[in-house]
């Protein structure tokens, strides 16, 4: 997460958006060259593959996600075959990626697409939005990466690129603004296809070369027309930014709980769940912030398991 960022003074040089067109070519051209390889960019992957990938893509890093994406792929090919296991199960899979939450949400959405569009990922982006746990982000990244649509795709990665390169600024505000979001319409090329490839040019760009802490110019495509760069690399100005922390959290103390539930085929004693974490009101907080988030189901006789419901 990234701290506020001023607002451009008058003598930051700023991209006008006129200028996206000779943004487009060079990026996408970087793109076809430089892209990783990853399964949900396939064609085999289809709609449903791009959908399970931006579930769990956000703020988890694509090495902890491949080996759970394949997985879950293989176990759930169509939504339809995860509609039909219980929420728990999803819960279950998920493993280690973090913010287990998107498991449940990925599920509902598993289920209204079951239920709502005959099994399959809808193609209009107002139905994606409609879907259970589907954001802005998420319905026009769908849109755009599954169907080739022109939507503007507003990720973390995207937004630092446009910050940089037209706005003139290290980094974008901690939340996307109205403004982020009209830059981005205004910088999509017209056309659909060149839209959706600009769409993961730019987020690839802002994932590999234009990156938060090590970002390498010299390896940028647009680098000779960078807003930030042309400006000095004026150096942020809001409060220090700080990484997210773990160790400690309540964060922790949920995981390592449902790290038990996972593991066990049967409901677990409430003895069982205590030895996993020494304080005992955290622990309390933690486990019930887990049944308040649906991601745990509390039985009679002190017994617990991941929710079949």
């Amino acid at each position: 997460m990234t701290a506020p960022t001023h607002t451009p003074s008058s003598h930051t040089p700023t991209m006008p958006t006129s200028a996206g067109g000779t943004l487009h070519e060079p990026v996408i051209d970087w793109f076809e060259a430089h892209a990783r390889d990853l399964p949900w960019r396939r064609p085999e992957a289809g709609s449903w593959g791009v959908m399970v990938s931006e579930f769990m893509l956000q703020q988890t890093p694509v090495n902890r996600v491949l080996p759970v994406y394949e997985q879950w792929l293989a176990r759930w090919p169509r939504p339809a075959d995860l509609a039909k296991e219980a929420p728990g199960e999803a819960v279950r899979a998920w493993g280690r990626l973090g913010y287990p939450r998107r498991a449940l949400r990925l599920h509902g959405a598993a289920v209204a697409i079951t239920e709502r569009h005959g099994g399959d990922v809808p193609t209009e982006h107002a139905q994606l939005l409609a879907l259970p746990g589907i954001g802005e982000y998420t319905a026009a990244a769908v849109a755009s990466f599954a169907y080739g649509q022109r939507h503007a795709v507003l990720d973390t990665n995207v937004r630092r690129v446009l910050a940089r390169a037209v706005t003139g600024v290290q980094y974008p505000p901690n939340a996307t603004t109205a403004a982020e979001r009209r830059l981005a319409r205004e910088l999509l090329p017209d056309d659909e296809r060149t839209a959706s490839r600009w769409a993961a040019a730019s987020m690839e760009l802002g994932a590999l070369v234009c990156t938060a802490k090590n970002e390498t110019c010299q390896r940028c495509p647009i680098a000779a027309q960078c807003a930030w760069r042309l400006a000095g690399k004026p150096a942020h100005e809001g409060p220090a930014r700080r990484g997210q922390t773990y160790a400690g959290t309540d964060r922790q103390v949920r995981g390592k709980l449902l790290a038990v539930l996972r593991e066990a085929l049967t409901p677990v004693p409430q003895a069982v769940l205590d030895r996993v974490w020494d304080e005992p009101v955290q622990r309390a907080r933690a486990l019930d912030g887990l049944v308040s988030d649906g991601l745990v189901e509390p039985l009679p006789g002190g017994l617990y398991r991941l929710p079949l419901t």
